[in-house]
């Protein structure tokens, strides 16, 4: 379940559709303040992939706040990160900053290694096994929503 808004602004887009940037949830509530020294919650904690299934990210706790590192990837997520960042993926932190707010969503920002491009995240999980994205570019004029699920 992919959805992209764009008037052919840019070509960023590509990069998302690879799922290397889990962009976060968008909600209308995703504006609203997220508190201060919040952290994720536990149930997020764990390994998740792509729509496609060429990535596998791992969320984990990163002081007080949560982030996810790339734990698996195709020879083509892997070239396409090469191309973009002129890095391989393994191990590339692609969530930063998350914290999650107690609304019942995340917010912080999503690293695109094909791209070489930081944009604002928002997550929200939408089932024990389910997790919902959207990355936002420009505001929210460019943005990118998927539905991860857990890897087993």
């Amino acid at each position: 379940m992919t959805t992209i808004r764009t008037t052919r602004a840019v070509a960023i887009i590509p990069a998302l559709a690879l799922g290397l940037s889990l962009g976060v949830i968008g909600l209308a509530r995703a504006e609203a303040e997220v508190p201060q020294g919040a952290t994720a919650h536990p149930s997020a904690l764990g390994v998740w992939k792509n729509p496609k299934n060429t990535v596998h990210m791992e969320i984990r706790t990163c002081g007080e706040a949560s982030c996810g590192y790339v734990v698996w990837a195709t020879p083509g997520a892997d070239a396409a990160s090469r191309k973009g960042s002129g890095k391989p993926i393994m191990g590339q932190q692609i969530l930063r900053d998350f914290v999650w707010d107690q609304r019942g969503y995340w917010k912080g920002k999503v690293y695109a290694p094909d791209v070489n491009l930081t944009v604002s995240g928002f997550a929200e999980q939408i089932g024990s096994d389910t997790l919902k994205a959207r990355g936002c570019l420009l505001g929210k004029l460019i943005c990118k929503t998927q539905v991860w699920t857990r890897a087993r």
